[in-house]
């Protein structure tokens, strides 16, 4: 319980899968005079401005959910039977954003647009993360994996035809040849390989000066968990791991991944880079990792809280893995 109470699911809502299924049942949660919509342009939540930020709903009648195009996803209820529901604005050209801010790896930007409620703008979720509640970050990660695989998805895999999204967005299917397709997550490994009182850290190309993490990969088909802990490890570091447990995981909708957190024992320490994957790899001690989280360590910033890399990081310098 301990070690999964900092990176379980942490949106409150019910997913009721039950209404899904039903039409009627839709059209009348969307009528509901407590219906609540999540407005997401182009991946990014509408939030409330200020250095502490609250997911906006709105009503399902406000006029700025005119500028969707696809049918809103039902998302469930709250504890109370309020609907929720997420809809994409994403051609909604008006809150214009700076190409340079929309392509960083954290962006800082905020777009406005006409008709958003006062005080309100849509904000990168990455970027907001640690600055929501644990409830806002979990309902706005469900929705935003919920419409980044509908934009990924809009032909069918099987024919190559346009498909429609069905069953109140979670799932789609095709008009074509009747293929059903589902939202699809891709299990990721990260994974927090130690030696003694040392711990392995790695940089990719493009991330921002002094950002160090975890290392990470995508598992293949046919291959377990500990496995691929081994496998990508080795690919990208040439360091042997022995044994490896499971310790958490946690939902990154960026795109549409399943961190699953682990643990490895390393079996020797030397490190031969794989450059098209890391750009650095490092071993660094424990009091070392204790002081780059606390900010204190001029070529290792902090990492970000609200991402399970420091979840794991925190764990081992609290003895807790």
């Amino acid at each position: 319980r301990q070690r999964q109470m900092c990176i379980r699911d942490r949106a409150d809502i019910d997913r009721a899968a039950h209404i899904r299924e039903d039409e009627a049942g839709l059209s009348a949660a969307w009528a509901h005079p407590e219906a609540g919509v999540m407005a997401v342009w182009r991946g990014k939540p509408l939030l409330s401005d200020g250095p502490q930020p609250d997911l906006i709903w709105l009503p399902s009648d406000h006029a700025v959910l005119d500028h969707g195009r696809e049918k809103p996803i039902f998302l469930g209820l709250t504890q109370t039977g309020a609907p929720r529901f997420a809809a994409d604005l994403s051609a909604w050209k008006e809150p214009a954003g700076d190409p340079a801010d929309l392509a960083t790896f954290l962006d800082p930007s905020r777009n406005y647009g006409t008709g958003l409620p006062e005080g309100t703008s849509f904000g990168d979720l990455r970027a907001n993360m640690v600055r929501l509640t644990p409830k806002d970050a979990g309902n706005a990660a469900m929705a935003r994996g919920i419409l980044e695989w509908h934009h990924s998805h809009r032909f069918c895999a099987k024919c190559g035809q346009p498909s429609d999204a069905i069953k109140g967005g979670w799932s789609r299917m095709c008009g074509a040849c009747g293929a059903l397709h589902f939202p699809r997550t891709d299990p990721v490994v990260i994974m927090l390989i130690t030696h003694g009182n040392d711990v392995l850290l790695g940089r990719s190309p493009g991330w921002p000066k002094r950002m160090y993490s975890l290392l990470a990969g995508f598992m293949e088909p046919g291959e377990t968990i500990e496995a691929a802990v081994r496998r990508e490890v080795m690919e990208e570091t040439a360091v042997n791991v022995g044994a490896v447990r499971y310790l958490a995981s946690q939902p990154w909708p960026f795109p549409a991944s399943l961190m699953i957190g682990c643990a490895g024992e390393a079996l020797d320490t030397e490190i031969k880079l794989d450059p098209v994957e890391l750009e650095d790899a490092i071993w660094i001690s424990r009091e070392r990792c204790m002081r780059a989280m606390g900010g204190g360590d001029p070529d290792i910033m902090p990492a970000r809280r609200g991402a399970i890399a420091r979840h794991l990081l925190d764990m081992w310098l609290e003895d807790r893995t």
